[in-house]
């Protein structure tokens, strides 16, 4: 069973608890998550069954979007609903201006310090760890990417719902926080909900109850195969010849490759199946980065 499934994570599970979970339901060795959601909040998780674990870094890179709620006027010691209330600001009169000029401060490259509730590990222990023992240690600022914020509805004085597309790395909490810092107070997120993770855009997303009643009924779980999981990555089509040879290890000759020395791309042979991913190695050479079970002489 080789594929992404795309899960619609409960509330109340961490990520590697909902890998592990479904291992369990389908009775596979391999599950891999991509792009850790909070036990608090809820959307498409992507996990990828057998050789799909294989792809999980290239995955990772692509844009999500998150739809989130921030309550103003309360900070708390995690930065949601999990943590002690720690200081308390009035909210000041704001108006949809006000707020909306706000949030496009944040668009573009930005630097975000990451939390100390988080799964960062420091001397390989995760910060979240020591956030628990009382501990603060000193984090360095992370380059974050934020595409689009909007305010989706404004529940005055003190609630905002907003719509953010960002890239890897990016912590909701930590945005919410500043947010409510540029409006003149502390913040916290409430609500937090992944509606998507590119290159997932269309595809809908499975309950664990949907699961258990395909599987009840004997039904195939609706995967996307390995090469349209990565379907954002330029395709190369190599001869029966030059795939195998890919596959045993060697790198081949490929005089007309436009792409630049280091680029990613998907790699198939003749027949249209996928052999894995290849990267540039040299200008017209071709190396293996990551090849699946399959083989061309299978």
């Amino acid at each position: 069973m080789d594929g992404i499934l795309l899960l619609d994570k409960p509330l109340g599970l961490s990520s590697t608890a909902a890998g592990q979970r479904l291992r369990r339901m389908l009775r596979i060795e391999k599950v891999g998550h991509v792009g850790s959601l909070d036990p608090l909040a809820s959307g498409m998780l992507p996990l990828c069954l057998g050789e799909a674990t294989k792809l999980a870094g290239e995955i990772l890179e692509g844009a999500k979007v998150y739809r989130f709620t921030v309550k103003l006027g309360a900070r708390t010691s995690t930065g949601d609903l999990e943590g002690e209330t720690v200081e308390t600001q009035p909210v000041g009169p704001l108006s949809a201006d006000q707020i909306t000029t706000a949030l496009q401060t944040f668009l573009g490259e930005t630097w975000q310090i990451p939390p100390m509730y988080s799964a960062i590990k420091r001397q390989g222990q995760p910060l979240y760890k020591l956030a628990r023992a009382g501990q603060v240690v000193e984090r360095e600022p992370r380059k974050i990417r934020i595409e689009s914020l909007h305010l989706l509805e404004w529940r005055a004085p003190d609630e905002l719902v907003c719509e953010l597309r960002c890239g890897k790395g990016t912590y909701v909490r930590v945005l919410a926080e500043d947010l409510a810092v540029k409006l003149g107070t502390v913040g916290h997120v409430t609500t937090l909900r992944r509606e998507r993770v590119e290159p997932f855009a269309g595809e809908a997303m499975l309950t664990f109850e949907a699961i258990e009643a395909a599987l009840a009924r004997g039904e195939s779980l609706p995967l996307i195969g390995l090469s349209d999981a990565v379907s954002h990555l330029p395709l190369i089509t190599l001869e029966s010849a030059a795939a195998l040879r890919l596959c045993h290890g060697q790198e081949v000759n490929r005089t007309d490759l436009t792409l630049a020395v280091g680029q990613t791309a998907r790699v198939q042979d003749e027949a249209g199946r996928f052999l894995g991913l290849g990267r540039v190695a040299a200008p017209g050479r071709l190396a293996a980065k990551r090849l699946v079970r399959q083989r061309p002489d299978a």
